[in-house]
């Protein structure tokens, strides 16, 4: 079937002239309306107006023009079908082989909320969505297209052979009738919230790719990936087995942690075991990084998720020939690195590119949805309070920054102490996270602290060098005694408990500066 004649309305002008010329220099008849009229004629494309194909004129402001036995009838017509097409030439009704149109931009228009009703109600397409819908549910003869993007691979084909493969009018078909339900659904949004004062949230997942299991070996598990989201769901995974449900809860923490590092020039890398940073470091160089977040904890590193903030070259994977790793995830891997990686057979290396961090963190709940900010930026050191008698010293407080933001990653009750072991470059060598109470935590911390110091050959007494922070508050004077006991002096916290002056009094006591934030790090 050869296209033979198109329809062509758009509010979005961007290369419709050009895509029309070329229509119309291969043979292809223009039908069009309006606004895009007046483009065409302008830029000396023939077209026929609509009012002259269907014999009525717009009307009432252009919310009627499209909307037109001749025009619908032309599209709906099935053309295998013996009774339509003889009930399309008993009414005088000419077949539309290719329909381009777009919409009304309602959500420009409904970015101001403080919009007028009228105005939003005025930028709802009527005319285009039933264009759209119709060309769609007629694929196998009407070509819709909904995207600028797809203008120059149709006219290819039409230039090759007159016409558009099958595949590619299936996929034009899905991709409008995708179209034509966020349309509907940011209208229902809309007026959900102006006429009821109700919240709606629509959200698109796609792909639906099977994972080697769920959280468990018996239980099935797929992952979808959220339209138009450039995260840890669209990564391109260059090598290695498939992935896991767990594998994709560890690599998300660590991408998150990895991507939100401290605004430095430093290389930065992350290593997560069961969705806690059991390794976190800032180098001079990305191996640096790299060994200085495994030395953090190298008994639980073994088998861990990697995340790095820059491209991995190859003296970072040269650091990782005799280490077992489930998987690394960069923004991009050079030639030399892969070669080195990819003689592991089933480590996964995934991809991220550049990635747009989401404004808002969803989490499902059974039976509902659980919206919330996301949790960008840290502690400001301009805002750290010096609340004990000791003040705390400047050369500690970019230590402090870190630990907060190592925090911010660690599952709560979470401790983390952390030290600065070159100018500028820190790392994490002791976590405590997940229990259910604070000293707990602060306990595991500290004996991790004490143990990695051992193998870093350092003399336990370095601790004292060190920084503790606190996720939350500390409910009572014990987590303080304890650190105490261990030899710690620099403690960084939000406050905000009402034990706060039992705290600082004990602080006070055993010689510890501390300092209050004023920004909780719950991470649940």
């Amino acid at each position: 079937m050869k296209i033979k004649r198109a329809l062509i309305s758009v509010t979005e002008k961007k290369g419709i002239v050009e895509f029309a010329r070329a229509l119309e220099n291969l043979g292809v008849e223009i039908i069009s309306t309006g606004g895009t009229t007046k483009v065409l004629k302008e830029n000396g494309v023939r077209i026929i107006p609509i009012e002259d194909f269907t014999g009525l004129p717009e009307m009432m402001d252009g919310r009627v023009k499209t909307l037109h036995p001749k025009i619908h009838g032309g599209i709906l017509a099935v053309r295998e079908n013996k009774a339509h097409m003889d009930q399309a030439s008993g009414h005088g009704i000419r077949m539309i082989d290719l329909v381009v149109v777009n919409l009304y931009q309602f959500s420009k228009t409904v970015e101001d909320e403080n919009v007028a009703s009228e105005k939003a109600i005025e930028n709802i397409d009527i005319g285009g969505p039933a264009l759209v819908r119709s060309s769609a549910k007629n694929y196998k003869d009407v070509v819709i297209v909904t995207d600028p993007q797809d203008y120059a691979k149709v006219l290819e084909q039409i230039k090759r052979s007159g016409d558009v493969d099958m595949n590619t009018r299936q996929s034009l078909a899905l991709k409008a009738f995708r179209m034509t339900s966020d349309y509907d659904g940011e209208i229902d949004r809309f007026f959900s919230k102006r006429f009821h004062g109700e919240d709606v949230v629509r959200m698109r997942f796609s792909g639906g790719r099977p994972l080697r299991y769920g959280e468990n070996w018996h239980q099935k598990a797929k992952i979808y990936a959220q339209d138009g989201s450039f995260s840890l769901a669209s990564a391109k995974q260059l090598h290695g087995k498939e992935m896991s449900y767990n594998n994709y809860l560890d690599a998300e923490s660590a991408l998150e942690a990895s991507s939100d590092m401290m605004p430095t020039k430093s290389a930065g890398a992350v290593i997560v075991k069961h969705t806690n940073p059991c390794g976190y470091a800032t180098g001079a160089s990305l191996r640096e990084a790299l060994e200085h977040a495994w030395s953090g904890d190298p008994v639980s590193a073994f088998g861990g998720v990697i995340a790095l903030n820059r491209t991995m070259d190859r003296e970072t994977a040269e650091f990782l020939k005799d280490k077992f790793i489930e998987i690394i995830i960069a923004p991009a891997f050079d030639e030399k690195a892969m070669e080195i990686l990819k003689e592991k057979k089933n480590l996964r290396l995934l991809e991220t590119g550049e990635l747009t961090p989401e404004t808002k963190h969803h989490r499902f709940i059974t039976g509902g949805l659980l919206v919330q900010d996301r949790d960008s930026g840290y502690a400001n050191k301009s805002e750290f309070k010096t609340v004990t008698k000791i003040e705390f010293p400047e050369n500690k407080k970019d230590t402090a920054l870190f630990a907060c933001l190592a925090c911010k990653h660690t599952k709560s009750n979470a401790i983390v102490i952390a030290r600065e072991y070159k100018p500028g470059l820190y790392h994490v060598i002791g976590m405590g996270a997940g229990q259910p109470n604070r000293v707990t935590s602060l306990k595991i911390a500290l004996k991790k602290a004490k143990e990695n110091l051992g193998a870093m050959k350092l003399a336990e007494h370095e601790i004292a060098n060190c920084v503790l922070a606190s996720d939350s508050f500390f409910p009572f004077p014990d987590s303080i005694e304890e650190a105490c006991k261990h030899g710690i002096r620099f403690i960084v916290q939000p406050g905000g408990s009402v034990k706060d002056g039992e705290i600082i009094e004990t602080c006070n006591l055993h010689g510890i500066a501390m300092v209050f934030t004023g920004r909780r790090m719950f991470r649940h």
